[in-house]
């Protein structure tokens, strides 16, 4: 009989685990303990942006005239507990407010509400990034509490999604982690995954220590290599070199790479800072902070990127104070092709400049409304033309390929000065230089 799922936890995560389960044909049942994010995706429509999530939630949500019909949703612990065979939790393990280490709350309460409904053989599957460590005390709670005893097992599988990409990420993910204690639960598994595995998907399968490791261990690895590129910046601008072509020259060796080598104002979004900082919290409490020291000056620069670029936009005013200064700034996501604007650099640098008493004005093609839930006191603007109309200076801060794209002359003729600064090295100098535009990267040359 064919496998049954249930997905706890309707966020980025598991919104896009439940739609694309449906996609690989089984039968899913998800829960989220918000009834607002219940009701949406009942209709079909997601709590989030993520291309191609709702075309998969229209396929496949029950009562979608058309649909598989494969996809419903719940509040019902016992209906949870009951309907799966695999338990998928997708729950948020935010940042502790004032501390580095991870907030497990989520976690926590996801299996200690599940366990009590688990009567017969179940497969609970952890995808949340959680501190090493954390599988074996779940395992340990899941048995002693679940009806089922030792028959509830856990087994950890890492999350590698990419906001924008979500969708074919999962579907066609590059690698499958999967951390077991039993050849049952890893049998479980490639029975999930086996349309993937089957075109290629890499499955390595390992013990519960190193599975929660991968996805830490990976994020933090990328943050190296921004913070890295973003430090070069910083010589290239007092060397008077250009880091633009210092990254294509690095990143023809093989054993570098040219990915994630454009410097710019930085990371962030939901993940890789706070993933970073739990990261070094664990090591602490393991006795190995020493290992990761190196990961706090990898925060410090990439949090030091977004002064600079405030400082940068300063200095091209002419040095004084931001006071009755209109700054445009296009974007205000953390990165392009999704509207979450969770610790985006982007609106960190809008909100500096309009505490310095800037007249910002912020245009972002998807995340407008999560950028005035967080920054209410911004000026926002319905189009890029509109938000540069009168701006004394433009700041290009999240790289969607609508700003690449722009008509520099519209914009021009809109404009109180053709001044951009370019925080994400994305747009194309020469092109915004012949329609009369002064534009100024950090590193890069300033003529």
């Amino acid at each position: 009989m064919a496998l049954k799922i249930t997905v706890i936890g309707t966020g980025y995560l598991g919104a896009t685990h439940a739609a694309a389960m449906a996609e690989l044909g089984f039968e899913v049942l998800a829960l989220d303990v918000v009834r607002e994010k219940i009701e949406k995706l009942e209709r079909a429509e997601a709590p989030m942006y993520e291309p191609g999530l709702e075309d998969l939630l229209r396929k496949h949500v029950a009562g979608i005239d058309g649909s598989s019909g494969r996809l419903r949703f719940t509040q019902d612990w016992a209906e949870i507990g009951a309907f799966g065979d695999v338990h998928f939790v997708c729950v948020n393990t935010p940042q502790r407010h004032g501390e580095y280490a991870c907030d497990m709350s989520y976690v926590d309460s996801a299996i200690a509400s599940l366990a009590p409904h688990l009567h017969g053989p179940a497969l609970v599957v952890g995808k949340s990034t959680v501190p090493v460590g954390s599988a074996d005390r779940l395992a340990a709670y899941l048995a002693a509490h679940a009806p089922a005893g030792e028959d509830a097992e856990l087994a950890w599988n890492p999350e590698f999604l990419r906001e924008g990409f979500a969708v074919d990420d999962t579907l066609h993910p590059d690698r499958l982690v999967v951390g077991v204690r039993s050849e049952r639960a890893e049998k479980l598994l490639r029975e999930v995954y086996a349309t993937p595995i089957a075109e290629g998907s890499p499955f390595v399968v390992t013990d519960f220590p190193t599975s929660e490791l991968v996805k830490t261990s990976a994020n933090s690895f990328l943050a190296t290599k921004i913070s890295f590129i973003n430090a070069m910046a910083e010589v290239c601008e007092a060397a008077g070199g250009d880091v633009a072509k210092l990254a294509e020259a690095i990143g023809y060796d093989d054993r570098i790479g040219k990915k994630f080598l454009r410097a710019g104002i930085g990371f962030g979004g939901g993940c890789l800072p706070k993933d970073i900082r739990a990261f070094m919290a664990r090591a602490g409490e393991l006795g190995a902070d020493q290992a990761l020291t190196f990961l706090r000056e990898i925060d410090s620069i990439n949090m030091r990127q977004r002064g600079q670029m405030v400082e940068l936009a300063r200095q091209a005013l002419g040095g004084g104070p931001f006071l009755g200064k209109r700054v445009a700034v296009l974007g205000a996501t953390f990165k392009p092709d999704s509207d979450d604007v969770r610790d985006s650099p982007a609106l960190n640098v809008a909100g500096q400049i309009h505490l310095q008493g800037g007249q910002v004005t912020v245009y972002d093609p998807k995340g407008m409304d999560n950028a005035r839930g967080v920054f209410p006191t911004l000026g926002y603007a319905d189009s890029a033309l509109d938000a540069v109309r009168g701006a004394d200076i433009v700041l290009h801060l999240t790289e969607w390929r609508e700003f690449r794209e722009l008509d520099a002359e519209a914009l021009g003729e809109v404009a109180a000065a053709r001044l951009i600064l370019d925080g994400r090295n994305a747009l194309d100098p020469e092109r915004w230089r012949k329609a009369g535009w002064t534009y100024r990267a950090m590193g890069r040359p300033k003529a």
